[in-house]
């Protein structure tokens, strides 16, 4: 059932939805006993990947961009409820901040084993897309947010924000250099962040937790930004 139309993100969203409903009443006999986080991620990337390419043109992920759906600026990452986190390619300390420069979308399951089937069951409990401008971390962007908001408008009040700002990055182990985490605090206080919903430990690739996410999306607080398209 192959067709022509191109997929743009509105078209994404709600194919992801309608995926994540047809895979919790699909058994998956090649998971049954798979223990692995990484065996079932990969296998439902692959369903979803077939899912899309039966009724979108779609343009494959490549080595490049490091994005599973380049055309829409996204990529897709799948983890289980009891642990929600995964790992992404660290460009720049920046993105801690800024986000990450792509979208998101976080599938989120309880997998099941059916021993009569021999099959394995995905309940899919999540279906998180994440816009890009919110993929900075939850805690950092927070902070910087209300030190920009407590800047004033007196002369030394601006020099006072980019300081306490430096300072906040020092203390966090931004790897930035001493030039360049002033340059960032400078730049912060002319442009503060978005806030940030996900959790971004420091690493030599980043370790994205998306408990917060989760719940900004489930609680609707940042719509139309985060949100379950399972809902």
């Amino acid at each position: 059932m192959s067709t022509s139309r191109p997929l743009t993100t509105d078209l994404f969203k709600g194919a992801a939805a309608a995926f994540a409903a047809e895979l919790r009443s699909t058994p998956l006999p090649e998971l049954y006993g798979a223990t692995d986080g990484k065996a079932v991620g990969t296998r439902v990337e692959a369903l979803f990947k077939e899912y899309l390419q039966q009724r979108f043109e779609l343009q494959a992920g490549s080595a490049a961009t490091g994005l599973d759906f380049p055309s829409i600026n996204l990529d897709l990452k799948v983890t289980s409820l009891r642990q929600p986190q995964s790992s992404c390619p660290f460009r720049d300390a920046t993105q801690k901040i800024f986000g990450l420069g792509y979208n998101l979308l976080v599938i989120v399951y309880v997998k099941t084993d059916d021993d009569a089937r021999r099959a394995a069951l995905l309940d899919i409990k999540h279906v998180i897309y994440i816009d890009e401008s919110r993929t900075g971390d939850f805690a950092l962007t927070k902070e910087i947010r209300g030190l920009v908001a407590q800047a004033g408008d007196e002369p030394g009040d601006r020099e006072t924000a980019i300081e306490d700002i430096d300072a906040l990055l020092q203390d966090k182990n931004l790897p930035l250099d001493e030039v360049s985490r002033r340059g960032l605090a400078e730049r912060l206080v002319a442009e503060a962040p978005e806030q940030g919903v996900l959790t971004i430990s420091n690493a030599l690739q980043w370790r994205l937790q998306y408990a917060r996410a989760i719940g900004a999306a489930v609680s609707g607080a940042s719509s139309p930004e985060v949100v379950d398209l399972r809902a």
